[in-house]
């Protein structure tokens, strides 16, 4: 295997973009369902005590909290209005969904509550939901939770010793799902790896992520242990902590999987690969039936106030949606008046760079950029009918969420997105509470015909 940090990098700096100037398209919202921030979901009967409740090492020091409820959720200085730990789990942080075909949809929570280090009591699971729309709610008809009863996790797991030995936050950040015909495929951010789980959630396949002969690393990689000495070197790894697979998406025949980073690879120098100066993303394609990575890849440039991506899933053969993202929460309209001195009753950093971009990843484009087609801007969503249940002003729909990590195709004209509320740590609807789970359906007829 060759050095784990990219000897690539210095070519794909000098690769320019195949697009023209970016086309911004209209999007109008039909319908919207809310998901209410403090839902929670019980563990399994056969879980351990210990899984029962969560988020009891979410203190700073990560010192047990002992009592329900003891712990303030905030966003930054702002107080979100709920407290940790929980009485069950938190049904939050959908990151990553995938239409099947009758109206119902696959998703799934993330690592619990935000990292690996405070994430060790927060179980892992995938969710069937359907949507009354008429009615704004949202229909959770079934949970999965992850386990490893087969030991095919190659590293000790939180819950290594149980007898059930279900996954939690602190094993894996699982962040995006493609459901297959035995079970699902997830992408996730701390080897990162691909897992693979049978229809109950047992573990079956866990493959470590390459590119080309060049493996790929988070901090987060099991594999990596600091230095014993501070003197010392840290050990390499070259991609930034959360920047594994947050997108995951399947060609139509269902014959590949193609797996894109949140964050940019990272050169022996520190550099990043870009392309027009801008941080590029790698697209990496995986072959199913052989369960490895075909060599294959395409770079995803991030636009200008792009920091992230969110979800990705094909549209076509060629085509497909990617959101990205700022790091910003919240309105301008509430902004505080110095950022550097936030305060309870304002946001720091407002949204602004909230996109869903149509791609185009060809066999000319391989190992090259994707040509972005255009975007719909996630902030300025019309509302000619008073869709909204909640967000936006008078005639528009807006998502000023920090993280909005759900979008597929409907059909030919509708699209689905939804945020992750990271709860109770969001706050970008309102400055002093808890962001809910908000769906949407929007018309993009223009934008999903586009070439």
């Amino acid at each position: 295997m060759r050095p784990i940090f990219l000897s690539i990098i210095a070519s794909a700096l000098a690769i320019t973009a195949a697009h023209a100037d970016e086309r911004q398209f209209d999007a109008k919202l039909v319908s919207q369902a809310i998901l209410p921030a403090n839902t929670m979901v019980d563990a399994p009967n056969d879980a351990p005590e210990h899984l029962k409740t969560s988020g009891k090492f979410t203190t700073p020091d990560r010192k047990r909290a002992e009592g329900m409820g003891t712990v303030p959720g905030k966003d930054g200085a702002r107080l979100t209005g709920l407290s940790m730990p929980f009485q069950g789990q938190p049904l939050q942080g959908f990151s990553g969904i995938k239409a099947i075909g009758d109206g119902t949809y696959w998703t799934l929570s993330d690592n619990g509550f935000g990292s690996k280090f405070n994430s060790p009591d927060a179980m892992l699971m995938l969710h069937h939901v359907a949507f009354d729309w008429d009615k704004g709610v949202v229909d959770r008809r079934e949970t999965i939770f992850l386990r490893d009863p087969d030991r095919k996790v190659p590293f000790p797991i939180v819950m290594e010793g149980s007898d059930s030995r279900y996954l939690t936050g602190s094993d894996f950040d699982v962040e995006s799902i493609q459901p297959v015909e035995d079970g699902f495929w997830l992408g996730e951010e701390f080897g990162p790896y691909l897992v693979k789980v049978s229809r109950d959630g047992k573990v079956t396949d866990v493959v470590p992520t390459m590119v080309g002969d060049i493996a790929v690393r988070s901090p987060d990689n099991p594999a990596i242990g600091l230095p014993a000495n501070p003197s010392l070197k840290n050990p390499a790894f070259n991609l930034k902590r959360s920047g594994g697979f947050e997108g995951l998406a399947q060609s139509k025949d269902g014959s590949k999987l193609y797996a894109l980073l949140e964050g940019p690879l990272f050169g022996e120098d520190g550099t990043v690969e870009k392309v027009d100066g801008m941080p590029a993303l790698r697209i990496i394609e995986f072959n199913v039936a052989d369960k490895a990575w075909t060599g294959r890849s395409w770079l995803y440039p991030l636009s200008a106030g792009g920091e992230a991506i969110g979800d990705f899933n094909m549209i076509d053969a060629t085509t497909a949606l990617v959101i990205e993202r700022d790091n910003g929460a919240g309105t301008a309209a509430k902004a505080c008046a110095d950022p550097k001195a936030p305060k309870a009753d304002c946001f720091e950093a407002p949204s602004k760079h909230k996109r869903i971009y149509k791609i185009e990843m060809s066999d000319a484009e391989v190992g090259k950029a994707a040509r972005k087609i255009g975007y719909i801007d996630l902030m300025k969503i019309a509302d000619p009918d008073g869709k909204k249940r909640q967000g936006g002003g008078d005639g528009y729909y807006d998502m000023p969420f920090v993280t909005i990590e759900n979008v597929d195709v409907v059909d030919a004209t509708h699209i689905i997105v939804g945020n992750d509320n990271n709860l109770p740590f969001s706050a970008g609807r309102a400055v002093d509470r808890a962001d809910d789970t908000e769906f949407v359906v929007l018309e993009v007829g223009d934008f999903l015909k586009a070439r």
